[in-house]
């Protein structure tokens, strides 16, 4: 009996080795994440061009160059200790604030991790000082001793890291293959250049170069010019400008349009203090902000840069650093939903580029067959009439009887002049469901019934602002049963939901009492609405299952009461309908993001017929 009792375990202290190597599973997972500590450093140092190359996914070889201040010998034997660090200052207390940190990395555990499971030499020269180099192998260290420095500069700091994990060969079991580790690695850089316009990267893969970026100003412009570069051209033509401040933070960045979309979320970045980070807020901001542009199914492009004072966010929050905790999160979620808001309106019936490029992607000549495609008989008694002034009368008579267009031209003197308005002046209508419209530089090519749809829902928000959310009142209160954190997030919001029509009340422990629910609704499945709202308070913040429902019904009734394809538009009609696009914020796109009108401009026509 006294065989089987457990004997009392032992607290032990762990060698230096092993905590290094528990240090470097939290900070180093895979080869990116050593790529992300390694630019981070040549960051904080103040380098203006960093190079990157990788061999076998990172997991043969990773080397950092920079150009920035350098180390000296000195600091080199201390830098591959644990939580040695140049960038936590302590004060005149000898007290170190963790709230107020300025720079990238600040725990003093990346080079000591990574050196750890990997063999590492860093050469390195710091101003004023000659240059030096160390060698770590699995925690054993060589140096610093004298070395030749063939840097980017006169100062700045080589790191090579070869055969990571080498001392820990149970971890290479986990990694993915060579090239899922080099896509990790040049998401890794993508981001940190994405965030630091200002600086030079090149990556290379193999020998094989893979991003170049030179250094771009420090501006709007630099910064725009740096994500064209990295998320491609189309969103820097369609990108709208963000710049917003409230309470001390500050919110920059671009936005693209809502026909510039895709079917995932793989574009949309968020950067705190110069930092890359993943958020859920984001997730929540995008679907509120885009809530009235876009399907569920679709997401835009866009990269935002929040500033705000050291101590309003904590970044000390993650092992990786790739999440932060903001104070007042709720202000910086306002501030980015009210922000993108506010400049998608800006952007008013603008639509993106990408739109016109696919339609003239489409767009194929074909070889010309030998001889007449088609003739029409010459009646008897007429002559036929030059190609080059016209057809003939009867040609035109059969033409019309074989072929039946239904097509409408508006005559040239009722029309208005096309220079003035951007949409141009409606020349014709196209199978009663296309307008066609002249501009100055090109042609506009509108869908009535998606234009017209949109319309119609702008003017059903405004009234709703204007005049209120009507409610029902339900004559048996609905009665529905929740955990009790889900009906405690209802009603904390109850104030919020019955501006928008739903009036609810508590009904003991885990219960919630629906009184009224919007009359645009009609019946209407009270408790799955709650436990989506439940869902969206706790992940995102904001009730947005109920505000997109308002869209869905609101998009259903302006889509039941629009212009119908199929109906014929007389001129003033059409050209009242561009006017009110015009002026209407929006209209560039439907409820759904897809565009209400296509504009082509007269240089790219004429380069379909070959007359550029």
């Amino acid at each position: 009996m006294a065989d089987s009792v457990r004997p009392r375990p032992v607290i032990l202290r762990l060698p230096p080795e092993v905590v290094n190597r528990i240090a470097a599973g939290e900070v180093v997972e895979r080869p990116a994440a050593a790529v992300k500590e390694l630019v981070e450093n040549a960051l904080d140092a103040g380098a203006r061009s960093i190079s990157v190359g990788i061999e076998e996914g990172g997991l043969k070889r990773i080397t950092v160059e920079d150009d920035g201040c350098g180390l000296s010998a000195g600091d080199l034997a201390v830098a591959l200790e644990r939580h040695a660090t140049s960038k936590l200052v302590p004060d005149s207390d000898g007290r170190v604030d963790l709230l107020n940190i300025h720079t990238m990395g600040f725990r003093g555990e990346a080079l000591p991790s990574i050196a750890s499971v990997s063999r590492m030499r860093i050469v390195s020269r710091a101003a004023g000082e000659a240059a030096a180099e160390i060698y770590s192998e699995a925690g054993r260290i060589e140096g610093p001793k004298p070395a030749a420095f063939t840097g980017r500069g006169e100062t700045g700091t080589r790191i090579d890291v070869a055969d990571l994990f080498h001392a820990t060969p149970a971890r290479l079991k986990f990694m993915r293959g060579e090239r899922a580790e080099a896509l990790a690695v040049t998401d890794v850089v993508k981001r940190l250049a994405m965030a630091n316009a200002g600086v030079a990267f090149t990556l290379e893969n193999n020998g094989r170069n893979v991003l170049r970026y030179p250094a771009e100003t420090d501006d709007e412009a630099g910064r725009l010019a740096r994500l064209g570069a990295i998320m491609g051209r189309e969103f820097s033509d369609n990108a709208i400008a963000i710049d917003a401040d409230r309470d001390g933070a500050r919110l920059l960045g671009f936005a693209g349009l809502p026909t510039l979309n895709r079917g995932n979320a793989q574009m949309q970045f968020l950067f705190v203090n110069g930092r890359p980070v993943k958020d859920r807020m984001l997730t929540g901001v995008v679907r509120a902000a885009y809530q009235d542009f876009l399907a569920r199914d679709r997401h835009p492009l866009l990269a935002l840069f929040v500033e705000l004072d050291a101590e309003e966010v904590d970044v000390n929050v993650h092992p990786a650093k790739t999440e932060v905790r903001f104070r007042d999160a709720a202000a910086i979620r306002g501030l980015m939903i009210g922000a993108l808001r506010h400049s998608l309106a800006g952007a008013g019936h603008r639509a993106s580029t990408t739109v016109a490029g696919f339609a003239l992607g489409r767009a194929r000549t074909e070889e010309p067959v030998a001889g007449l495609l088609w003739q029409a008989p010459a009646p008897h008694g007429h002559r036929p009439v030059s190609l080059l002034r016209g057809v003939s009368d009867g040609a035109r008579a059969t033409f019309a009887h074989e072929a039946g267009p239904s097509a409408r031209v508006e005559a040239e003197p009722a029309a208005p002049q096309a220079a003035g308005f951007p949409l141009g002046a409606a020349r014709a209508q196209l199978h009663e469901t296309y307008i066609i419209a002249q501009t100055a530089d090109g042609i506009v090519i509108v869908d009535q019934h998606a234009a017209h749809e949109r319309l119609v829902y702008e003017a059903m928000k405004r009234q709703m602002a204007a005049g209120g959310v009507r409610r029902q009142a339900l004559l048996i209160p609905d009665i529905v049963e929740m955990s009790e954190d889900e009906a405690a997030r209802i009603l904390e919001r109850s104030g919020e939901l019955g501006a928008l029509g739903l009036e609810v009340e508590a009904f003991g422990p885990g219960a919630v009492c629906v009184r009224a629910t919007p009359a645009l609704f009609g019946e209407m499945d009270a408790a799955g609405l709650l436990r989506d709202l439940a869902d969206d308070f706790a992940e995102y913040g904001a009730g947005l299952a109920l505000k997109e429902r308002f869209e869905d019904v609101m998009g259903n009734m302006a889509c039941r009461s629009s212009v119908r394809a199929g109906r014929r538009l007389t001129g003033d009609e059409m050209n009242a309908l561009l006017r009110e696009m015009e002026a209407t914020p929006h209209s560039g796109q439907c409820n759904h993001g897809r565009p209400t009108y296509v504009e082509l401009k007269l240089s790219d026509i004429e380069k379909l017929f070959g007359r550029r």
